[in-house]
């Protein structure tokens, strides 16, 4: 996919695999933020590993070395892949519809008819119901991920590594409030090494209301659905 496409070409163009970023940090509400939010991120990410030198601040550098090696993991994956997107739209719905009955999956899809969204699921098992509704989501969904202004490609060093630390910050940022808000849905991204590439469709998840209920009524999930397709 288009976003997919570039996500690695952002990461690839700023050296954040070859060099592990890991190496690369010990040698120094949105997804998507602008450039001035992402530096002023990482900067603080960057003021944040000089604890590493002194005793009494040693979790908060052991979390951030976690937390990179969590987000090389999750490029791995999305550069293996390429439908990274499609998994993680995939987990959410396999959550929220993972207790629904045959009839309540029927009136959501009813429901969505009904606002001119057809799901194309003629048989509404939960399994063929996820799909069907990933798969609108998928091709509805407004994300843009506008690359380029998370890092300034014309931007000097200092203010280019302080960028890919800011990728890394809000990458981390928004996994921690997903841990809050939907339990769950983490607990499952992480054990699929996902969960730093969720800030990919933060803002997907913050519109469309996808955060205010961990467990959402038949109504609920219909209008999740709509805003995440409109």
């Amino acid at each position: 996919m288009q976003y997919s496409n570039q996500v690695i070409g952002f990461l690839q163009g700023n050296d954040i695999l070859a060099k592990n970023l890991d190496n690369a940090l010990l040698g120094v509400k949105e997804a998507v933020s602008n450039q001035i939010d992402t530096i002023g991120a990482g900067a603080q990410r960057a003021l944040y590993y000089l604890s590493c030198f002194t005793d009494e601040y040693q979790d908060v550098c052991q979390q951030q070395k976690t937390e990179d090696l969590r987000f090389i993991k999750a490029v791995n994956k999305l550069i293996t892949s390429r439908n990274i997107v499609n998994d993680m739209l995939k987990i959410y719905f396999d959550e929220i519809f993972k207790y629904k009955t045959n009839a309540q999956l029927e009136r959501i899809k009813m429901s969505l008819m009904a606002v001119n969204i057809h799901i194309a699921a003629s048989h509404l098992t939960q399994q063929g119901f996820t799909l069907a509704v990933t798969a609108a989501v998928a091709v509805g969904m407004k994300a843009s991920l506008n690359i380029s202004a998370l890092v300034g490609r014309s931007a000097g060093v200092v203010v280019a590594a302080a960028g890919v630390y800011g990728v890394v910050q809000k990458a981390a940022d928004s996994a921690n409030r997903l841990r809050q808000t939907l339990p769950a849905y983490y607990t499952v991204l992480y054990a699929n090494e996902l969960e730093m590439m969720y800030f990919l469709i933060d803002s997907l998840f913050d519109n469309s209301g996808a955060l205010r209920n961990a467990t959402p009524s038949v109504d609920e999930i219909t209008k999740i659905i709509t805003n995440m397709i409109r």
